[in-house]
């Protein structure tokens, strides 16, 4: 095929998306900014880099997160591939060393024969026969202009990402390691029990620490709740965090044998397990009073913080009124939008947005209209959901069960019927794939 394409970004959706155009004999520039300018959000060099949770959810087919894993490998996912091979025990889910996540999806991009990486800024359209918008929920200044004029004003909200501590640094006198319901192996998270007095002090330091700066125009901003700030959920309600990231369920506190009031899970962050991040401690809060507060969490008493927690803009557009089911810009059809900047929300399902905006791209290069993804697959579920015009006040969405269609016959155990649902929904993209030839 002697056609071109330009790929903007090179995370999650960018690099899925080259890689679909690539293997169809298209000819692909990727644009990635980094290392000469970097986001607040991005600190390395490498393509499809990590910068919240190293945990892509659940791995078990009968999960919204496993099923589009699951699909996703169908369709050749190089993230899928990458993090397969540099998983980090994380009991049920499937967790990453995110240096070396990035590095080998790096590595497998800049050997692609059909893509070349251009390390520069991006400013205005480049000249392609079709060009992937990957930009992610960061767009720099120079290319926000160009979304301005395509898209209209974009909509903001924030996202937060968690502290990381070295493993060393965790008092094991007042931890112990267990994968809640014993899901998973022994040594995949490391608990951090309260009793009811020190998860009380620890709650009213909580609500009352000072939180960072932001800029007076985003502080009228609302923020996402897929990334609620663990300061932000816990002014909601003395229980909410106990009842949320905090909840003991599951687990056993071996010094007491008994369940605890509150507890933090620490998850591996990389393979060596010589970093753990604070599950679902998302915050904004000042780097001193991370350090202060979550000090006072007993096992982190004494906390080496490798990373604290940072907050930053996300933007997305509205893609109902802009967007096709193909991930195709309505109004200039060669032009398409993939990753977090669609609305779609987590590190697959961006990028199973690039890989459907991929292969739409080469579709409309070969003259062909965009998949019509099945409504009982994930991925056509996410589709539909990204070009619903019903929509009206558009939000992030993530993989979800409840975007599939329910199943004719009434199941009452829940795995049982998510099974039978995960099972339609990949023998449906097995037919799909025979049929179209994917």
């Amino acid at each position: 095929m002697n056609k071109t394409a330009a790929v903007i970004g090179g995370g999650f959706a960018g690099v899925e998306a080259a890689l679909q155009l690539a293997r169809a004999g298209v000819k692909v520039t990727l644009y990635e900014m980094k290392p000469h300018r970097f986001s607040p959000a991005h600190k390395s060099e490498n393509l499809a880099e990590l910068v919240c949770s190293n945990s892509f959810k659940a791995e078990r087919i009968n999960s919204a997160a496993g099923l589009l894993k699951a699909e996703m490998e169908k369709l050749g996912s190089v993230c899928v591939y990458a993090a397969k091979q540099t998983k980090v025990p994380a009991g049920g889910a499937l967790a990453v060393d995110r240096d070396l996540f990035s590095a080998l999806v790096t590595e497998l991009i800049e050997k692609e024969e059909n893509i070349t990486v251009a390390r520069q800024e991006v400013s205005a359209l480049p000249e392609a026969d079709c060009v992937v918008i990957a930009a992610g929920p960061l767009a720099s200044d120079a290319l926000s202009p160009v979304l301005d004029e395509l898209c209209g004003e974009g909509l903001h909200f924030f996202d937060a990402a968690a502290p990381i501590v070295s493993a060393d640094s965790i008092d094991p006198a007042f931890s112990f390691a267990q994968s809640r319901y014993d899901r998973g192996g022994e040594d995949d998270y490391i608990n951090c029990p309260m009793n009811k007095e020190e998860y009380e002090r620890f709650y009213e330091a909580l609500i009352t620490a000072e939180g960072a700066h932001l800029h007076d125009v985003d502080k009228k901003k609302d923020v996402y709740e897929g990334c609620m700030p663990i300061e932000v959920l816990a002014k909601r309600g003395k229980d909410a965090i106990r009842y949320g990231p905090m909840k003991p369920v599951g687990l056993v506190d071996p010094n007491t044998g008994h369940r605890p009031w509150a507890v933090v899970q620490l998850r591996k962050e990389n393979d060596k397990g010589s970093m753990y991040n604070l599950v679902g401690f998302q915050t904004n809060l000042k780097f001193g009073e991370q350090q202060r507060v979550f000090s006072m969490i007993p096992a982190l008493h004494e906390a080496k913080f490798e990373r604290f927690g940072v907050m930053h803009r996300n933007t997305f557009i509205d893609a109902p009124r802009l967007l096709n089911s193909g991930f195709q810009l309505k109004k200039y059809p060669h032009i398409f939008f993939a990753g977090q900047i669609t609305g779609v929300e987590g590190y697959m399902e961006s990028a199973a947005s690039g890989i459907l905006a991929g292969l739409n791209a080469v579709r409309y290069l070969n003259g062909k209209d965009p998949l019509q993804l099945p409504e009982v697959t994930m991925l056509g579920a996410l589709s539909a959901y990204v070009a619903d015009e019903s929509v009206k006040n558009y939000q992030p969405m993530g993989a979800a069960m409840g975007l599939l269609p329910p199943i004719g016959e009434k199941i009452r155990d829940r795995a049982e019927r998510y099974s039978k649902i995960a099972d339609r929904s990949l023998a449906a993209l097995d037919s799909y794939i025979e049929k179209e030839q994917l």
